[in-house]
């Protein structure tokens, strides 16, 4: 039997487009409008007639919170001897800004972003913040359990080794404090709020200094964001010594 929502989409103007989103999804969508508002970038907002602005920010701030909700609760039945501590950390580092860049570009969501904004500091996570959008229109045209299903099959169980992800270090600042401590070298972090073309939303730029020196500079759309950033970098440097 052919379903209703195989017809709509037959019948649809867009078809290429939709054919497209379709495999990405695993399924059909009910709200087309609220797909595509999710792939919108705020550098390429749209303009409605009444004078409003809309782009995929409201979207992201639902999938956020979605994703780690599902991430939760698919860590708590999987580590079902680990404590709150383990848990915590392994959720940050799926979570984690440059991780979910990497697992949105993986599924193929660069193909669909809308914006002027890629090539700039601030498209640098454009990617895993448009994975998170999608996140929250699935959400809002399917639910939670085809939301948690399309997370774990389309991003959880294809796209995450983690035994891997289990030993990889992610708390670069605390490691540059260990390794001041150890040696006795004095180190700070300097960090301050810009503004890039086209952004309403500020980066953050921090640089770490080891002995007054400068070894290591990040960004990030936060200021842990961005120190974790600078401290990796000098963290590397000093690997390399």
């Amino acid at each position: 039997m052919i379903s209703l929502g195989f017809i709509r989409f037959l019948l649809s103007s867009n078809k290429k487009y939709k054919k497209r989103l379709v495999p990405l999804l695993g399924f059909f969508p009910r709200k087309w409008k609220v797909y595509e508002l999710a792939f919108v970038h705020r550098s390429a907002s749209l303009i409605l007639s009444d004078g409003s602005i809309v782009n995929n920010e409201r979207l992201e701030f639902l999938g956020d919170a979605v994703l780690d909700t599902i991430i939760a609760e698919y860590l708590f039945s999987r580590y079902t001897n680990k404590d709150e501590g383990f848990l915590s950390k392994m959720r940050s580092k799926i979570v984690k800004r440059k991780h979910l860049n990497s697992l949105a570009y993986k599924i193929g969501i660069d193909k669909f972003i809308i914006s002027n904004a890629i090539n700039s500091n601030g498209g640098k996570h454009i990617y895993g913040n448009a994975l998170e959008a999608l996140i929250g229109a699935i959400y809002i045209d399917k639910g939670y359990l085809t939301t948690r299903k399309f997370i774990v099959n389309k991003i959880l169980d294809p796209h995450i080794n983690f035994n891997e992800l289990e030993h990889r270090e992610t708390d670069f600042k605390s490691r540059m404090i260990e390794w001041s401590q150890k040696n006795r070298s004095e180190i700070s972090f300097e960090s301050q709020e810009e503004y890039t073309a086209n952004e309403h939303t500020p980066i953050f730029v921090s640089r770490i200094f080891v002995a007054n020196k400068l070894l290591g500079m990040g960004t990030g759309y936060s200021k842990k964001e961005s120190e974790q950033s600078a401290a990796e970098q000098a963290f590397n440097s000093l690997s390399q010594d």
